[in-house]
């Protein structure tokens, strides 16, 4: 590997109040929706930044106690409640790379050790959990594939399921007689179809598939004895809708549910209804749906775009929301309306930010919706320079929630375009599997047509437009710098895919088998395919400076392929690059590492922008094409 210049951190960004209304957007206190033991409602476990890591807690709402729990270097991400709530499950990887194991410590403090959860479970990537009252049913993932375990009682794990192909734990029935599964043995993990098993002896009571191309995912059972009905997620019309499907006699039932976009659901604790999320244009509410009826109510919640939800045993709907105006809260909803802040973090609250637009642009593939935050402008300035921020996933989608990332960037003087390109989640099934095939240069199509809108209207400067983002959205920024070279001022790729060749020799399998389904084979299978969606192909057509900041740890975009596409930046001489390599995964979770990776990104934007040195070298600007500045 080849010595790569190091991005610089600068000591600050803005005049005294910007600075510091920017850091507090990091450094205030951020908690998950506590979730709680089903026979012990009061005991909850949630997530929290009031150390600075990312750390999970305890909540006894009996007494109103919270303590942490955790305290791990890279921080810990989730945790689970058996029923009864005499433990938390924690899973435990080294420095986030993603591979370990189930630990539990008691509920209570100082009444136990960590110790392991499921002797015998062999270390893997998670691929479910579910944690009953009798049984325990876990998922684990290797370069062998997907095994599922269950453990019955206080007897020995056994493996009841194996194959190479992805697959994963769904739901425990409400008796734990039988198990859910979602699973690919047909090759296409994007498309999974969904398995029961019996508990007892792990043989198969059901199968359903809706053939190529239609996944199908198990939710969860209705938590009623002797309720074997599933909760399943379907797309038979082209979009997530939902049926309830009942394994043990066959009967099926589509839900005829009126709402524009995409569903999502769970059942009540009373099965007699579900709380449904409602995905449309970037926006997230949430209904309830009467199963006896078919009646369909929006719930009252409070304005902006809703995350989690869950339904207490009294039917208070715990959620979450938060808008790009106004950060996230963690509410409680009460039957009788009644809305309320439920966890109201130690510390200052974050400042807002600007709200953001609706942009929809008539792309190659149909029309595009962008989001759209702009920093205050006065009356003939001229258009002010832009970051084009991309979305990982690829399945996933920018929606209007809060981002101290996004509200950063707006407080530097940059238009922040947010594009929710073909493979985006929330518009259907047609775009988010238009890019299968031909993954990369279809996301950027759109990206494209997007930016020539935004010059078009003036909204943006051609000759100063910023391609950013993490993960996939990492993997099409490098992409873009070196198949749009005269559309990019610089590029900014956070933990990307870089050298798709050995980025599949070396991450998770899970994402081997997405991959397979996505390019419709395996590199040794379709070799031109990878090669044409690599951004390490064109490492000679980049014209732009390129700052990339990857993580040592990474199962997912592994470092050796990105230090693959440094080497070859190195190896031109005459490209200005930087780079950032801290020691954790796929992200951080390290509030001061997230801050200095945001600035370390807004100074080197402006850096390129301004024509001052990168790495050694003065970045030149960009020459832009002339359809790119009047489109």
């Amino acid at each position: 590997m080849t010595d790569h210049p190091e991005a610089p951190v600068p000591n600050r960004l803005f005049d005294d109040e910007r600075e510091q209304r920017w850091r507090a957007r990091f450094t205030a206190v951020r908690t998950s929706r506590p979730r709680w033991a089903r026979d012990a409602p009061d005991r909850c476990a949630y997530t929290s930044t009031a150390s600075g890591t990312t750390e999970v807690y305890a909540w006894d709402r009996a007494t109103d106690e919270h303590r942490r729990v955790t305290d791990r270097r890279s921080g810990t991400g989730h945790a689970e409640l058996p029923p009864d709530g005499e433990w938390i499950w924690w899973f435990a990887d080294s420095d986030g790379d993603e591979f370990g194991h189930w630990v539990r410590e008691p509920f209570a403090a100082g009444t136990g050790a960590v110790e392991p959860a499921l002797p015998g479970v062999e270390d893997g990537y998670g691929a479910g959990l579910e944690i009953g009252r009798r049984v325990v049913a876990v998922g684990t993932s290797t370069d062998e594939g997907t095994r599922i375990w269950l453990r019955r009682g206080d007897g020995p794990a056994e493996v009841v399921y194996s194959h190479p192909e992805d697959a994963g734990v769904g739901a425990l029935s409400e008796d734990e007689d039988l198990l859910a599964i979602g699973h690919s043995e047909h090759g296409d993990s994007r498309h999974p179809d969904v398995r029961v098993l019996r508990v007892s002896d792990g043989a198969t009571v059901a199968e359903k598939s809706d053939g190529p191309g239609k996944g199908l995912s198990p939710l969860s059972f209705a938590p009623v004895a002797g309720d074997n009905r599933l909760l399943v997620a379907h797309e038979r019309r082209g979009r997530d809708e939902l049926l309830i499907w009942d394994p043990t006699t066959g009967a099926e039932t589509e839900l005829a549910i009126d709402l524009p976009g995409e569903l999502h659901g769970e059942f009540t604790p009373d099965g007699a209804a579900l709380l449904v999320w409602h995905t449309h244009a970037a926006r997230t509410r949430l209904h309830r749906y009467d199963l006896a009826t078919g009646g369909l109510t929006e719930l009252p919640v409070a304005p902006g775009c809703v995350g989690g939800a869950e339904v207490r045993p009294d039917g208070t709907v715990e959620y979450t929301c938060s808008s790009a105006a106004h950060p996230a809260s963690v509410r409680a909803l009460a039957p009788d309306g009644t809305d309320r802040v439920l966890l109201v973090p130690p510390g200052p609250r974050a400042p807002g930010s600007v709200p953001v637009r609706d942009l929809w642009v008539d792309g190659p593939g149909g029309r595009v919706h962008a989001l759209v935050a702009e920093p205050v402008r006065e009356a003939g300035d001229p258009p002010p320079p832009a970051l084009f921020s991309l979305h990982g996933g690829p399945h996933a989608a920018d929606e209007d929630r809060f981002s101290a990332v996004r509200a950063t960037w707006v407080d530097a003087g940059f238009v922040v375009v947010e594009v929710n390109y073909r493979g985006s989640t929330g518009y259907g099934s047609a775009w988010r599997d238009a890019i299968e095939g031909r993954p990369g240069s279809t996301e950027l199509a759109d990206v494209a047509a997007v930016l020539d809108r935004c010059v078009a209207d003036g909204l943006v400067d051609p000759r100063r437009c910023v391609v950013e983002g993490w993960s996939w959205g990492g993997y099409l920024a490098l992409l873009a710098v070196g198949t749009q070279p005269e559309r990019w001022a610089a590029g900014i790729a956070g933990v990307p895919v870089a050298d798709y060749l050995t980025a599949y020799a070396d991450e998770m399998e899970q994402l081997r088998a997405f991959d397979r389904a996505l390019f419709g084979g395996s590199p040794q299978e379709r070799p031109e395919a990878y090669r044409a969606a690599s951004p390490l192909t064109y490492v000679d057509r980049v014209r732009a400076p390129v700052l990339v900041l990857a993580g040592e740890n990474d199962p997912r975009c592994p470092i050796r392929q990105v230090d693959n596409y440094l080497d070859a930046l190195a190896a031109r001489g005459d490209l200005p690059f930087e780079v950032t390599r801290f020691d954790a995964g796929h992200g951080s979770m390290v509030v001061d590492q997230t801050i200095a990776h945001t600035a370390t990104e807004v100074g080197f934007a402006r850096r390129a922008i301004d024509g001052d040195e990168i790495g050694g070298r003065v970045a030149q600007p960009t020459p832009v094409a002339a359809n790119v500045i009047s489109p």
